[in-house]
Formats: structure tokens, sequence, C-alpha cells
């Protein structure tokens, strides 16, 4: 049986390998303008790198492409939280900062394993450490987002994706941490690389399907791209006057905590039901943004009213529906181009503007 570890480890990095190249070369090939396809395809290289510089019979034999391989894999925890956040984040952007914080990471890894090496001083403990901790951190921190922002994704191929991401992060977190647990690597060398090697394939292949298959659907686009919007068939008129006598009339968007459960629950029909109108009849991809369409529109005409002028912002953010000042000033910044304040003034100076002229004398009569 131990014979047959060496081989089994190569086919299990085999198969993975393949399917990462296959995963980065689709990307870039069909979709490289993306920053959600770039960043899969870095994570997606990162994973290959970690695939050949953990195998055995290639340490040492890397020659040149070493140091790229070893910072591509030092950064694939990186890589990957950047990837969960633009694949499922809409509006998100990459920063100078990411950049920064990939490269030192990158450097930390480079310098764990060329300068430091199998050592075990007090430094060498430390950079370790770090190295685990990211690793960990940012694991958690990609699936957790994944999960907390899924109630409210409206793009069915990106919501049937999530699982496969998440499923393949756990499964790479866990398999490593048994790996570990287990001690396998000390007792049998090969055994640790063989579950290191399942792992690998177990997270390709999750990685693979998930973006194959929201590429195959079309989901892939720019992230300011806004969804195709499509006719209301017969069988949907009946619930989108309902959706908008609750929105525009009730204004159920005022409701604390309403989700989409809970509107389609109001309104009696299936949440599925709800969700394709919003997201392919309505052209929207996430229901918190919907809700905040509404609730801006009512902010933007609170404080364009003269007679409101002495009611705080607060106050107008909190009868639209908006639990705090902070999320109402990003919102309203990011559909305005404006902070709150800035538009009540705009809008009064407009007002003062308009008021000081007669059209004849704007004419010049």
């Amino acid at each position: 049986m131990p014979e047959l570890l060496p081989t089994l480890d190569l086919m299990l990095r085999g198969a993975a390998c393949g399917l990462l190249i296959l995963v980065a070369g689709l990307l870039l090939r069909d979709h490289r303008q993306v920053t959600a396809a770039r960043l899969g395809a870095l994570f997606a290289l990162s994973a290959l790198a970690f695939t050949l510089a953990s195998t055995l019979e290639l340490r040492g034999r890397l020659g040149l492409l070493t140091v790229p391989i070893l910072a591509l894999m030092a950064g694939g925890n990186l890589a990957f939280w950047l990837f969960a956040r633009a694949m499922f984040e809409d509006g998100f952007r990459l920063r100078p900062w990411h950049a920064a914080a990939w490269l030192g990471i990158a450097a930390v890894g480079l310098y764990e394993a060329l300068v430091l090496g199998p050592e075990m001083t007090p430094v060498a403990i430390l950079v370790r450490g770090f190295l685990v901790l990211e690793s960990l951190g940012l694991g958690l921190l990609a699936a957790g987002q994944t999960l907390a922002s899924w109630p409210a994704d409206l793009v069915e191929p990106r919501r049937r994706a999530r699982p496969f991401l998440v499923g393949a992060a756990a499964g790479f977190i866990a398999l490593n941490a048994l790996s570990d647990l287990l001690g396998a690597r000390a007792t049998v060398p090969g055994a640790g690389s063989l579950i290191r090697a399942l792992a690998l394939a177990l997270i390709a292949l999750g990685v693979a399907a998930a973006l194959l298959r929201v590429a195959g659907a079309g989901w892939l686009s720019p992230a300011n791209t806004a969804a195709p919007v499509r006719p209301i068939e017969p069988a949907d008129q009946g619930l989108a006057a309902a959706l908008d006598q609750a929105m525009s009339v009730d204004r159920a968007y005022r409701q604390e905590g309403l989700t989409i459960g809970k509107l389609a629950e109001r309104l009696g029909t299936p949440e599925y039901r709800l969700r394709r109108l919003i997201n392919s009849r309505l052209g929207q991809r996430n229901f918190n943004a919907y809700l905040n369409s509404y609730r801006i529109a009512e902010a933007k005409a609170a404080l364009a009213d003269r007679d409101q002028d002495a009611v705080p912002i607060l106050t107008i953010a909190l009868d639209a529906g908006f639990n705090s000042l902070g999320p109402f000033n990003r919102a309203f910044r990011a559909e305005t181009g404006m902070t709150p304040t800035d538009f009540r003034r705009a809008s009064a100076d407009s007002e003062i503007g308009q008021s000081e002229f007669e059209p004849g004398e704007r004419r010049g009569v």
C-alpha cells in the first residue's frame, strides 16, 4: 500500500492541475475584461502553484520558476478572498491596498520558504504562525462573506455557484487541518502529501464547476453592468402589480429587517418567483440594492423639500428605512455622487437660482 501513495498523489495532483489550467485559460480567454474573472484566474494559478510546490517529487527541481511559483502560492489565500468578493459583491473594485497586501504576503511567504527554510528559530515560528493565521482567516472570511450575502442575491447562476466555492474552501481548510492533526506527514511522509493532493483535487473541482457553470450561464459581466431586462410575462403581471403596490404605495421598503423571503410571504408568492421577477424583469441583481433604490429616492425627495430643511438627515434616513446614518451615507453617495448634506445644499441653491429670474429675464428680454 505505501508504494501506491506516490502514484495516487501524482494522479490527483495531475487532475487538479488540468482543471485549474482549464479554468484559468477559459476565464482569461472569454472574460479577461471582468475583475471577477481575472481574480478567478489568479486564484486558479495560485492553487496550481501550490500543487506544484507541495509535490514531493518536484521539491528543489523548479529552477527559475521557484520564485514566481512560491509567490503565487503564498498569495493564493488573498486571491481567493478577493475573488469571492468580486464574484458575489456587486460594485466591488480593486484598490491599491489590495495589490500592496498581496505583495506583502507573497514577500513573507518567499522569506519563509527561501530564507528561513526548515529551521525552528523564534523568527521562523512567528512567521509561520502569521502565515497559518492568514491562511485560515482569509479562508474563513471568504466563506463567511459568501454565505452572508447569499440571501440577498437575485442572480440565479451566481446563487448556485456559492455552495461549490464555500464547500471547496471549507474542504481544503478541513483536509489540511486533518493532515496536520493526525500527524500523517510525520508517521507516513507520503500520506500527508496524498491528503493535500486530495484536497487540491476537490477544490479544483469545486472552483471549476462553479466558474464554468456561471460563465456558461452568461452571468459574468462587468460589475457595473445592469442585468438584462426581459418583458414581464402574463403569468407575472399580477405579481408585478402587487409588488409595485407594496413598494411604491405601501412603502414596504421602510420595514425594518425586510428580506426577500418576508416580502414574498407578504405578497403570497414563492420566493423564487419574486426573485426571478426582480432580477429578470426589473434588472436588479441584489435585493438590498433594490430596496435602497426606493429608500434613496424617498430621501432625495425629502432633502429637496424646502419644508423639511429643519428635519435632521438622520431622521430622514431612518424614515426611509435605513437602520443608521453610516449605511445611508454610503448608499446615498454611491447613488448620487454627493453626500446628503451637499445634495440638500445643491437643491436649495438650485431653487434659489431659479426663483431669482422670471422666464423673460433669463432670455435677456
